[in-house]
């Protein structure tokens, strides 16, 4: 089953984010060529691709694991949580449904 986990960015934390971003993106790349996540992303501050010093607001993942509890671990052990960068995460059941 697919997994939502959205993750809210404490304040302040753009330069620990750019520091632990590589780490960050090793795991998802490693769902990735597991066949297993559906997407991922930041949410900008602005209104903008990239939105240089405002920062981000979170992220978003979404992938599939064997439980919530599985998901939930994958999460609790992200390096943005490590790093203090999420203020809260949250992990939710997600059914995809469109594109079918």
């Amino acid at each position: 089953m697919f997994y939502a986990i959205v993750g809210q960015d404490a304040p302040d934390s753009l330069a620990k984010r750019l520091a632990s971003r590589p780490a960050h993106l090793e795991r998802l790349h490693a769902l990735q060529q597991a066949g297993r996540l559906l997407l991922a992303g930041p949410f900008p501050a602005i209104d903008s691709n990239d939105p240089g010093a405002a920062g981000f607001t979170g992220s978003l993942i979404v992938a599939e694991f064997d439980s919530l509890a599985d998901a939930q671990v994958w999460a609790d052990a992200d390096p943005y949580v490590a790093a203090g960068i999420y203020a809260a995460v949250s992990v939710k059941p997600f059914r995809k449904t469109l594109p079918a």
